[in-house]
């Protein structure tokens, strides 16, 4: 079922959305995983969308998860009423090219139209 004000919502950050994912995706592929169609992709319109108050500063908060074929959460994206974003997806894998290191996912947050992005990495087992 469709909501109009999530909708306008949902239009109004599309090409932050993008943007977002994009640079995700490059998170991904500069760690040097090549590109597989069975590993999911963080793409605006593959999260389900939602608005959440901010407990903190009492804003609406515009909140998109994504989850994988078996229902499990896998992602998101958080756009706060100041301007500012979050959002991480789930990697969890080996690292392609350094064995020291696992995957754990890749985050992306800001304010504005500026983006920073990082890849989360934990200590591999031996």
């Amino acid at each position: 079922m469709s909501h109009p004000m999530l909708d306008a919502k949902l239009a109004a950050i599309r090409p932050l959305a993008e943007a977002i994912c994009a640079r995700l995706e490059t998170e991904i592929s500069k760690l040097g995983f090549p590109p597989r169609e069975s590993r999911p992709r963080p793409l605006p319109d593959l999260a389900h969308y939602h608005s959440e108050t901010d407990p903190y500063s009492g804003e609406e908060t515009l909140v998109g998860t994504w989850t994988n074929a078996r229902g499990y959460r896998i992602g998101g994206l958080k756009f706060h009423g100041n301007g500012s974003f979050y959002a991480e997806f789930d990697v969890a894998e080996p690292h392609p090219t350094d064995r020291r290191w696992f995957v754990e996912s890749v985050t992306a947050w800001g304010q504005g139209t500026e983006i920073k992005a990082e890849p989360q990495l934990i200590p591999a087992l031996e």
